[in-house]
C-alpha cells in the first residue's frame, strides 16, 4: 500500500481543513516546499496536493506551489482542486502533476472528464470520489450531488478509471479513524474478487480522511486499499514520519 502525504494549499501557505470546512482553516507552514522536502526525506515517494483556494474558485490558482515542489524534489504528486477545463488540465500536467484528480468535473460535466480519461490514459486521471453519508459532494465540498458513491465509482470503473481516491467527509480532519465499512464496500462492489479482475481493470482505491494512528495502515492494507492519504495525523503529530519510512521500508 502506498503512503501518500498530503499538502492542501491556501493563499500559498499549507494548511488543513476539518470536514472541509474553510473557517476551521489551520496553517502549519508557511513554506510548502519545507514540508515536501521533509517527506522525501523521510522516504515518501509520493505526494497528494490539493489547491483549496482552486477547488473554491473553481479553477487552478497554486499551480505555482506546484511547480516549485515539482522542480525541487523527486516526489510523484497527484494534484486536484478547480480543475474544470482543458486550461486548467494542461496547466497541472505543465507544472509538473504526475496524476491529476477530478471530483466536481466528472459530476458536472461528465463528457470533458471522459475525454481526459481517454487523452492521458487510467494511469493519469484520478477519480475524486468524496462523500457526505455516502452521497458525492462537490464544488470543494460546499454543495451535495444526488450521486450516491458506490454506483458513482462503478459507473467510472465501467469508463475505464483505474485511480479513485474517496474521501468520507464526515471523518476528514477528525482524527478518529477512516471510513472502514465504506471501503470495505466499495472495494467488494467494485472490483468483485480480485482474481475475477485483470491486472489493467484492477480498481486502485485510495483511502483519505480520518487517518488518525499508525495502526489504522495495516487494517486499510488488508482491506485491499492501493493508497492512503495521510494528512492531520502527520501534521499534529499522531503518526510520526520515522513510522512512515519504516513502514514502507518493511513492506
Amino acid at each position: 500500500m502506498r503512503i501518500i502525504p498530503a499538502i492542501d494549499i491556501i493563499d500559498g501557505k499549507c494548511v488543513r481543513l476539518t470536514k472541509g470546512d474553510f473557517s476551521t482553516k489551520k496553517v502549519y507552514n508557511e513554506n510548502p516546499l519545507e514540508v515536501a522536502k521533509a517527506f522525501e526525506a523521510s522516504g515518501m515517494q509520493y505526494l497528494h496536493v490539493v489547491d483549496l483556494d482552486g477547488a473554491k474558485a473553481s479553477h487552478i490558482i497554486n499551480y505555482n506551489v506546484l511547480e516549485q515542489i515539482a522542480s525541487k524534489t523527486s516526489l510523484k504528486i497527484d494534484f486536484g482542486g478547480g480543475l474544470k477545463t482543458n486550461e486548467d488540465l494542461h496547466i497541472a500536467f505543465n507544472s509538473g502533476a504526475n496524476q491529476v484528480t477530478g471530483g466536481s468535473i466528472a459530476v458536472k460535466d461528465p463528457d470533458v472528464f471522459e475525454s481526459w480519461i481517454s487523452k492521458y490514459g487510467s494511469k493519469k486521471i484520478i477519480l475524486g470520489a468524496d462523500c457526505y453519508n455516502e452521497t458525492i459532494a462537490v464544488s470543494g465540498w460546499q454543495e451535495q450531488s444526488n450521486l450516491k458513491v458506490i454506483p458513482f465509482i462503478q459507473d467510472y470503473k465501467a469508463k475505464g478509471i483505474e485511480y479513485v481516491i474517496c474521501t468520507d467527509i464526515s471523518k476528514d480532519g477528525m482524527l478518529e479513524g477512516p471510513s472502514f465499512n465504506l471501503y470495505k464496500r466499495i472495494l467488494e462492489k467494485c472490483c468483485m474478487s480480485v482474481r475475477a479482475q485483470s491486472r489493467t481493470n484492477k480498481l486502485k482505491l485510495i483511502a483519505s480522511g480520518g487517518i488518525s494512528t499508525f495502526e489504522d495502515l495495516p487494517k486499510l492494507a488488508e482491506l485491499g486499499c492501493e493508497g492512503v492519504i495521510i494528512g492531520k495525523a502527520i501534521y499534529e503529530h499522531r503518526i510520526s514520519l520515522k513510522q512512515l519510512e519504516n513502514y514502507i521500508l518493511n513492506q
